[in-house]
This record gives C-alpha cells, sequence and structure tokens, in this order.
C-alpha cells in the first residue's frame, strides 16, 4: 500500500514573481535557480529486476514531466539490480535498484520548463512502494 502521506504536495515550478530570470532558470516563490532535483526512496518496492519495464517507466515520467528524451541505458548488476539513466535535453533521471531490500533510489534532476514532481506518479504506479520519500533541492540557487 502507498503512503501518500510522505510525500510532499508538489510545488509550482513556475512564477509571476515580477523580478527578471536569467534564460533557461527556474523561478519560484522569489527564487532563482538551475532546476529542480527530487530525490525518491522508495520502499517494499516491486518490479526493481525487470530491466525493460524500468526503462519503460522512467522514459514514461520523463515525457509526463515535459521533458525531451535523448538516451537511455540500464546496466543488471549479478545480483540482479539495476542502474540507470535516462538523459535529457532539461537533464536526467537514474535509477538504482537493491532487490534484495526491495529498494530504489531516483533522481529526477530538470532544468527549463519541466515539473520533475510530475514524474513521481508514473513512478509510483509502476513500483508500487510500500513507503516513498521524497525530497527536494533546488540546483544553481542564486537568491
Amino acid at each position: 500500500m502507498d503512503n501518500a502521506a510522505s510525500a510532499p504536495a508538489a510545488p509550482a515550478f513556475t512564477s509571476t514573481d515580477e523580478a527578471p530570470c536569467p534564460a533557461g532558470f527556474k523561478q519560484n516563490q522569489g527564487f532563482h535557480y538551475a532546476g529542480g532535483h527530487v530525490l525518491l526512496d522508495l520502499w517494499e518496492a516491486h518490479r526493481l529486476t525487470d530491466a525493460e519495464g524500468v526503462r519503460d517507466a522512467l522514459c514514461e515520467a520523463a515525457r509526463a514531466a515535459g521533458a525531451t528524451i535523448l538516451h537511455s541505458h540500464l546496466h543488471r548488476f549479478g545480483g540482479g539490480g539495476l542502474s540507470g539513466v535516462v538523459v535529457l535535453a532539461e537533464s536526467h533521471i537514474s535509477i538504482h535498484t537493491w532487490p534484495e531490500r526491495r529498494f530504489a533510489a531516483i533522481d529526477i534532476f530538470m532544468c527549463g520548463h519541466c515539473d520533475p514532481h510530475s514524474a513521481i506518479p508514473v513512478l509510483r504506479r509502476f513500483f508500487r512502494p510500500g513507503r516513498l520519500m521524497v525530497s527536494e533541492h533546488r540546483r544553481g540557487l542564486m537568491r
């Protein structure tokens, strides 16, 4: 069962703040920054060894966030765990899975118009974690 209470509400990544924002940077609540970096910890997750499904889920998550996919690559380790990345014009989504722990760590870093929070429901549906922890960092924060 998903623990919806552990995931914070998605902040808006656009703003009508009056201060000019540098080209390619985001503007939100008076802050200018290069991009939002959302970190997901998925516990009690499923499908952690399904390389094709994981690749498809990461690409679907990128599209849901409004990103442009450039390339994807996954590597399977001897124990079944996966590490991979979807390279985006706007940055990347990466994953590392530990199936023996039923754990996955996912990074979603996006610049420009993309909303990394829009990727979370796609990933939640695919992995069906019992517990999802979300944190966010503003990368390249100017003010």
